[in-house]
This record gives C-alpha cells, sequence and structure tokens, in this order.
C-alpha cells in the first residue's frame, strides 16, 4: 500500500479522554500503555510515571535517555512533593580551565557539557519512597522494549534523521562513533515502520534496576562510564558519580485567577513562570483572540525571562532573590512597566525542544508531573561503549562569564530548562501539567495555562491551540494557525513576527485534571504521537 507516513493533509480533532482506576498520559504510545500496565499489576501513579519514564529512554531517545536529568512533582497522600535530580558539573572543571583552554563558550558536544545524569537515581528514589511495586519490575516494559524492538512511528523518524545528519556534519571525531555503532548501525536513521531494539541498554536498564541503580553511580555501570571519560579526555572523577544524590524540595507556587500554580524552584526555570503569571494575574484577559491579550502574554514573559536569565542558578552556589521576584510589590512594578508596543527586557533564548514530560494518576489520588531530558535530541553525541548510554549535554547551558551566577564551576548545577508543573485549588489538587520544549517551557506553561483559567478553554483546547514563542528582542516566532489578523496586529505593536511553519519549536504536553466525580479529565499533545492510556 502506498501512502505517505509525513502527510497530513486534513485536521484531526482529539477528544478529551477520562479515567477512573489510572492514567498514564505521554508523547509515545507505547510508554503510556507501559505505564498503565504497571498501575493494572498492582502499581500506582509513582510507579507508573518511573515505568513510561524509563521506556521512554527506549522507545523515544531522540528526546530523553538513560543518561539525562529528571524532575517531578508528586502529589501523595494529600501533600506535594518535588524532586530535583540534575546532576552537577564534574569537581575536575571550572571556567577558568575552559577559558584557559581557549573556549569562549560552553560546546553542546563532547566531554565539556556533560554533567552527572540524574535520571537512573530519580527512578530509584521515587519507587522506593512512594512506588508499591519492586524496581525491576517498573523496569521490565522497557528493557522488553530494548530487548525485543518496537517500531518506529513518523515523528520519532524525522527527528531521529534530523540528528543523524547533523552528527554526520559535526560529529566527525572517534570519540562519537559508539553514538553511530549505538543508533545508526545500518549507517541511517530508522525510518517509519521500522523495528529497532537495542540489547546493551536492556542490560543496562537491568543492572540499575537489579541494583537501585547503585551500579550507575557506585558499581559496575559508573566504572564503564568513567573508564570512557579517562580514556577520551572527560573530566570526571569517581567521586562525582559516588557524592551524586538527588534533592527533595518544596515547590513554590503563585496565586493565579484563583488557582494556585506550583512549580520547582532553581535551579530550574519554572520561576521564570511563575514571575510571569504574577505579572500577567493584574491584566483582565477575556477575549483569546484579542492581539492585546497576546501583548501581554508575551511582554510579561519577556519580563521573566529577563530576570531568570540573569539571576538562575544553582541555589547552593549563589543567592535568588526569590521572595522578591515572586512578590506582589515587585509584579505591580513589572506591570506598570508593559505598554501598548513591544519592548527589549532581555537579548535572547536558544530554541530548543528535545525533552518529554509525562503525567500519571491513580485511584488512590496520587498524580505525577513528570519530565527527563538529554537536552539536545541525543545530548552531547558521547554513548558509553558497551551500555546504550547517551549522555546528555545539559552543561551547555552554563556559562564562562565568572561575573554571572551561572558560571560553571566544580560540582555546580546548570541553569535547567525542564520544568514539571502542578495546580491547585483551595489546598485540593486539580493535577499536574507540563510542555516540554527548551527555553519554551516557561512560555508554554503561561499559554496553556491563561487558556484554561482566563480563556475557560477545555484541557484538550488549551493544548491544541496555537503557541508563540519569544525568541531575542522583539522576535516573536508564531506557530502556524494562528489568526493572521493577530499576527499583523502585533506587528504593528512592534513585535519583530516570524511565521514558523513547523510544530516542533512550540513543546509537547500533558496534562490530568481531577474532576468534582472523583475521575480524571485528561489531554494530550497533537504535535506528537501523544497517547493517553487508561483504565
Amino acid at each position: 500500500m502506498l501512502f505517505n507516513p509525513y502527510s497530513h493533509r486534513y485536521p484531526s480533532r482529539r477528544n478529551l479522554v477520562f479515567a477512573k482506576k489510572g492514567v498514564v498520559a505521554t508523547g509515545q504510545p507505547l510508554a503510556a500503555e507501559a505505564g498503565l500496565e504497571i498501575i493494572k499489576k498492582g502499581g500506582n501513579a509513582i510507579d507508573a510515571a518511573v515505568a513510561a519514564a524509563a521506556c521512554l529512554t527506549v522507545v523515544e531517545p531522540t528526546s530523553n535517555g538513560i543518561g539525562g536529568d529528571a524532575f517531578c512533582i508528586a502529589y501523595v497522600k494529600g501533600k506535594l512533593y518535588g524532586l530535583n535530580s540534575s546532576g552537577p558539573a564534574p569537581k575536575n572543571i571550572s571556567a577558568e580551565k575552559l577559558t584557559n583552554e581557549g573556549y569562549k563558550d560552553i560546546p553542546s558536544l563532547g566531554w565539556i557539557p556533560i554533567t552527572i545524569p540524574g535520571a537512573p537515581a530519580a527512578w530509584a528514589k521515587l519507587v522506593k519512597r512512594f512506588g508499591k511495586l519492586p524496581l525491576p519490575d517498573v523496569l521490565a516494559p522497557a528493557i522488553q522494549y530494548a530487548s525485543e524492538g518496537y517500531p518506529i512511528s513518523p515523528e520519532l523518524a524525522e527527528n531521529w534523521g534530523r540528528r543523524f545528519e547533523w552528527y554526520k556534519r559535526v560529529a566527525k571525531d572517534e570519540i562519537f562513533k559508539y553514538w553511530f555503532d549505538t543508533f545508526a548501525p545500518k549507517g541511517r536513521a530508522p525510518i517509519p515502520g521500522e523495528l529497532w531494539k537495542c540489547e546493551e541498554m536492556a542490560d543496562t536498564l537491568r543492572e540499575i534496576g537489579q541494583t537501585q541503580a547503585e551500579s550507575f553511580y557506585r558499581g559496575k555501570l559508573a566504572e564503564k562510564i568513567l573508564e570512557f571519560s579517562k580514556s577520551t579526555g572527560g573530566y570526571f572523577e569517581a567521586e562525582d558519580f559516588e557524592s551524586f544524590e538527588p534533592e527533595w524540595v518544596d515547590p513554590l507556587n503563585i496565586n493565579y485567577k484563583g488557582f494556585d500554580v506550583w512549580e520547582l524552584p532553581p535551579n530550574g526555570q519554572g520561576l521564570v513562570a511563575l514571575v510571569a503569571l504574577n505579572i500577567l494575574k493584574g491584566f483582565d484577559l477575556t477575549d483569546k483572540e484579542d492581539p492585546r491579550s497576546y501583548h501581554l502574554q508575551i511582554e510579561a514573559t519577556k519580563q521573566a525571562f529577563a530576570d531568570g536569565l540573569s539571576l538562575l542558578g544553582d541555589p547552593r552556589h549563589i543567592e535568588i532573590p526569590l521572595l522578591k521576584l515572586l512578590s506582589e510589590d515587585y509584579a505591580r512594578q513589572r506591570r506598570s512597566e508593559i505598554g501598548e508596543t513591544a519592548k527589549i527586557y532581555a537579548s535572547g533564548i536558544a530554541p530548543h525542544s528535545n525533552t518529554v514530560y509525562l503525567a500519571t494518576a491513580d485511584e488512590e489520588g496520587n498524580m505525577v508531573s513528570y519530565i527527563q531530558s538529554n537536552y539536545m535530541g541525543f545530548g552531547s553525541g558521547l554513548v558509553v561503549p558497551g551500555t546504550g548510554i547517551a549522555l546528555h549535554n545539559r552543561g551547555h547551558c552554563f556559562v564562562l562569564d565568572p561575573k554571572h551566577p551561572n558560571c560553571i564551576a566544580p560540582g555546580k548545577r546548570p541553569y535547567h530548562t525542564i520544568i514539571p508543573g502542578f495546580l491547585t485549588k483551595e489546598g485540593s489538587p486539580v493535577g499536574p501539567f507540563g510542555i516540554m520544549g527548551g527555553y519554551m517551557q516557561p512560555q508554554a506553561h503561561v499559554q496553556v495555562l491563561a487558556n484554561l483559567l482566563d480563556f475557560h478553554l477545555n484541557p484538550q483546547e488549551a493544548l491544541d491551540a496555537p503557541r508563540w514563542q519569544w525568541i531575542k528582542d522583539n522576535m516573536v516566532s508564531i506557530e502556524y494557525g494562528m489568526p493572521k489578523n493577530v499576527a499583523a496586529a502585533l506587528s504593528r505593536m512592534g513585535h519583530d513576527v516570524k511565521i514558523e511553519l513547523e510544530h516542533h519549536p512550540f513543546g509537547r504536553g500533558q496534562i490530568i485534571w481531577k474532576t468534582e466525580h472523583g475521575t480524571y479529565c485528561c489531554a494530550t499533545e497533537p504535535r506528537t504521537d501523544g497517547h493517553i492510556a487508561v483504565w
């Protein structure tokens, strides 16, 4: 049968999905179903989130991996818990050292941008504290897909092909050969419908499960990573891995239109979303397609990024004025600076959209907002030989300016883009939400929450609606499908408007809301292979 798997001539429509006993929403059907399988076997929402997350390292390696970082907000037995499982730079690296070696900024490939991967530790911590099943059982679906293989979707094939062509052009050193051996063994990226598997990845996931992730930081897997590092010019020592532990943190919140919006504290950029919403809540937004509504959201977001990009980093190394940034006085001050035309508040960001976000919920009322990433596609381009571990490049977010709070330093975590979100109302849970996509993420949080709480769209409509993304200065990228009159009006207001024909830059999200009936209302992303598995 002849057809084009990339062709979509006619608009599709997604319906809201409702669930009672369990729900797993991800950007990949196999991972969502894997999470639900774990719930049906006696696991809870936390077990399901970890199962889906581990599965995504196999079935969507273009956006995350075993060698990446993770953040989580979990609602368990009436309380919100935050987990920051992002790793620090090695103790054997510094801005001074890199500057002396001739670097002007942090490269995106090789050992320099690699920080300690936190995802395996996050899986073990979450299951140990809140789960109901053993970690090996939770990781079993991911192991099975890695060992037996799975069919490649068109979206995955397209992203894989894009990274393959890029690595072919820029990753020519011998050190990158293991990426090609692992992810392009046929000398090309896999194509839609083709089966792909990686037994080395299956073995690594088994090892992580059997050792509660200890092997990754203090055992056989750590030894393999360190051996690779030492033999190819890396910076890691055993102590870097041995000393790593995920950090339990208290989520931050602001009240927006009667709802409490929760984000994790820095080194993540959730604060940017909160600052923008705190500014925006002083405006009366009633008409979604009024160009002024877009203008106000864009300007508040630019102001929030001006603060975030200049002030955020690892709070263990720097002071961050959280109370001031989230205060009503500060919001009023910033709000008064917004006029009828666009202003420049910050220089700009780097557009990237390679992360996975997922949400889960169970019959007991537990809910999870979880995000995991290798940052730029497969990450650093380095794959640890014999393991299937693609090491992320999160350290690329560091800067080399010693006066900047996000300057790279030994044992320091970088400014981190991935942010899970959660919503409550008057102390009761509403549910998890999130939209992956690099620096798009706080911008998408603002837009989706405005869609829900200001314009009263349902969760699926809130995700479906065309999005915008601030890029730099007054440049705003607008997703194809936004009304032309809105784009034209924004241009007249001084915004440098660019119409984007691709959906990739605008993020991919999931939403689960608890209803007054005790059921869950769920929505998933139309810009990818979004899927909601329900029971």
